[in-house]
């Protein structure tokens, strides 16, 4: 969220805006009958949440898999609780080792050691296999490439590279900013031997490799260069309750009224399912001059 945009002075969601943890479960139950295995937590920056352990015991309680991704400013203090209430995984936004760079890909003042620490707390507290997102931008980071896959090989955690997106207008993005996967791969071949990975389920977003000598893996993420609509299976909940279809989505669809009709599961489940089947969501693979002026939900809205 870029200082100049999100200052002192924005005016922010209230808090009497977002959604209880009660009417999140009320979405993630109605979801189930129509195939929700996977709940992912994100943000903005989920553990500012207060006692989000609660929302992720609950979850568990449903009997689906629940992840988590932060920038881990605030994730040493609270791994080890998050842990036993159930969360199984944790993935931690990191595009920079470099200090300047980092802050310059953040816009913040978090130290990189504040982000290890909690990694290392990650791993510590069972939440594996810990996952990096590295978002690589052309003439900023690329030279932090190599330095986290050194860093992190042999340790368990899995660093991603993710192709810069659009998603949102604050970023000012631009094509000729995005550096292939393909490039990155090709550049860490040279360094590594690598053999891929066969995807567990076709809509897997990574693409996995892993170190010929089992000392870990890297994934790479190709929203740009590799669009995969087709097989997208994420919908997106906003902290103030509305269902968006696509991370490139221009506006959601308001659950609230429904969430808080009475209790009735079913409405909102047939309101979902309904939602979904009429989805014709495929940005990434149309993107153009054309389609990147179109309004777009921010990232910090309706998370990764």
């Amino acid at each position: 969220m870029p200082r100049e945009r999100f200052g002192e002075d924005h005016t922010f969601l209230p808090r009497r805006a977002y959604l209880s943890f009660d009417e999140i479960q009320k979405v993630v139950d109605a979801c189930k009958p129509v195939g929700l295995e996977k709940v992912r937590i994100t943000g903005g920056e989920p553990l500012l949440r207060p006692n989000l352990e609660e929302l992720v015991s609950s979850l568990k309680g449903s009997g689906v898999e629940v992840a988590l991704t932060t920038n881990a400013s605030l994730l040493a203090g609270q791994a080890e609780r998050l842990a036993e209430a159930g969360l199984d995984r944790v993935t931690v936004s990191l595009d920079a080792l470099d200090p300047k760079t980092h802050a310059q890909m953040t816009d913040s003042s978090i130290p990189v050691e504040t982000v290890l620490d909690g990694i290392d707390a990650a791993v510590s507290a069972g939440l594996s296999p810990v996952k990096v997102n590295c978002v690589i931008q052309k003439g900023v980071n690329e030279d932090q490439v190599v330095p986290l896959v050194e860093r992190f090989r042999g340790t368990g955690v899995t660093v991603r590279f993710i192709e810069y997106m659009d998603v949102g207008r604050t970023n000012g993005w631009q094509l000729a900013q995005v550096v292939p996967s393909a490039d990155i791969l090709d550049f860490l071949q040279k360094r590594f031997d690598l053999t891929p990975i066969d995807p567990i389920n076709p809509s897997d977003v990574a693409r996995r490799w892993a170190h010929s000598d089992g000392s870990g893996e890297i994934g790479f993420i190709s929203s740009v260069s590799k669009p995969f609509c087709g097989d997208c299976v994420r919908a997106r909940l906003s902290a103030d309750g509305r269902l968006h279809t696509c991370l490139f989505s221009s506006g959601g669809h308001d659950l609230r009224a429904i969430i808080n009709n009475d209790g009735n599961e079913q409405t909102l489940s047939d309101a979902i399912a309904a939602i979904w089947s009429r989805r014709d969501d495929r940005y990434s693979e149309i993107r153009s001059l054309e389609t990147s002026v179109l309004p777009r939900v921010e990232m910090s809205y309706i998370g990764g």
